[in-house]
């Protein structure tokens, strides 16, 4: 491959240049042979490959999988003895997520320059979170950096599988909905006006069911495209208010009250927030840094300041389970007693994590029963809807015939 590097010689001179070479670590030991040492190398591409790069870069996302899948493989090779440098190198070549590997080279490149890996991984917040930085520095720190990776490899498999069984279990009663929502409005626009049409040539008062089903369908046919329009500006809106935190905290307040998804927000905040901080503990974090990053994963405002009010008690000198046996209504008992029995018995770490093993499991069970429990729920729903607009249809059928 054409290769465009960087190498400094061993007077302290500055080289750029392009070569061909079977790989980087191929260019290494040929600019070595010159008396230099490479810096960074990267694929030379022509303008186009440069340009969707360039917009993949933009378009893509990092999601969590592949994280996950970055930290576990960095994790494996640096225990197999590989130096960071072509470790990195290795996981820039096979990632297929072309900005995570902009982020890889750029990560090895700063490598090679003398700083840290977890230095490096702070110029990328957006893809690295705080958690992974913290637990990267902590391993660095205590010399079990590899480890420390492993540690981030599976909270992150744990996180990315509890958000999977959440999503696929919301996913079902969202497209239920979305379907009965669609199949409504084609009626209203297809079939209404052809009743309607029939009614109007009787001449009859119409009931207040049937006049109501009736001006919905007008307004959609008279107006389709500008329904469209208002329905998507509608959406945009409410997402934009949702980013506002006094919008915001009344739907985490709503949320949280729900008869079954409230349940299923406490489990997953709990189990989120003991697996964060028992995973930093145990990798050497310090107690409050701990909280405070906890703090920064868990979605829910409530929780948050739940979070900060433990800081701030543990600060002071308080136990760490004091505030969480008074959040009864965020975090269920179970949490506050268990941290109190790590406290007391020395084995706080290990007992976080046995929390967030339990409501993983427990969130876990309740995804896989939510659509047995919703669909009743969803079925009254469809029900409702399909009777109400069955009456207020057929009901003038049969006073009209009745009066012919």
């Amino acid at each position: 491959m054409k290769l465009v590097y960087k190498a400094i010689s061993g007077g302290g001179e500055m080289a750029e240049g392009t070569m061909e070479a079977f790989d980087q670590f191929a260019l290494a030991r040929e600019l070595r042979g010159r008396g230099q040492t490479l810096i960074s190398a990267k694929e030379a591409k022509n303008s186009s490959v440069h340009f969707m790069d360039a917009l993949n870069e933009k378009m893509v996302r990092v999601r969590l999988k592949d994280k996950m899948v970055f930290a576990s493989n960095l994790s494996a090779m640096l225990t197999a003895g590989l130096p960071i440098s072509r470790a990195l190198s290795v996981l820039e070549r096979q990632t297929k997520n072309f900005k995570l590997k902009h982020v890889i080279g750029d990560i090895g490149t700063a490598i090679n320059k003398g700083r840290s890996l977890h230095d490096a991984l702070a110029d990328y917040p957006k893809v690295f979170s705080s958690v992974f930085i913290a637990m990267v520095h902590a391993g660095e720190e205590s010399g079990n950096l590899p480890q420390a990776l492993s540690m981030v490899g599976t909270q992150l498999e744990r996180t990315y599988t509890m958000r999977r069984k959440v999503r696929g279990a919301l996913m079902y009663p969202a497209v239920i909905m979305i379907a009965m929502g669609c199949i409504g409005i084609l009626m209203m626009i297809y079939v209404v006006p052809t009743l309607a049409a029939t009614f109007s040539e009787f001449g009859k008062e119409l009931p207040l069911s049937t006049r109501f089903i009736l001006a919905i369908s007008g307004f959609l046919v008279n107006h389709t495209f500008s329904f469209v329009i208002s329905l998507f500006v509608i959406v945009i809106l409410f997402w934009r208010l949702t980013k506002l935190s006094f919008f915001s905290r009344i739907i985490q307040f709503v949320t949280l009250r729900l008869p079954v998804i409230g349940n299923l927000v406490k489990e997953v905040n709990s189990a989120v927030a003991a697996r964060t901080m028992g995973s930093l503990i145990s990798a050497g974090v310090d107690m409050v840094r701990a909280i405070t990053i906890g703090k920064e994963v868990v979605q829910n405002v409530y929780y948050k300041e739940v979070l900060d009010k433990a800081a701030e008690g543990v600060v002071k000198g308080e136990p760490l389970s004091t505030v969480f046996t008074k959040e009864e209504k965020l975090f269920p008992p179970l949490v506050g007693e268990m941290i109190e029995v790590g406290e007391e018995t020395g084995k706080l770490t290990e007992m976080l994590l046995n929390v967030a093993v339990f409501y993983e499991a427990e969130v876990e069970a309740a995804t896989k029963n939510m659509s047995t429990i919703i669909e009743p729920f969803l079925m009254l729903i469809i029900g409702g809807a399909v009777g109400f607009f069955a009456i207020a249809m057929i009901q003038p059928i049969y006073s009209l015939t009745a009066a012919m």
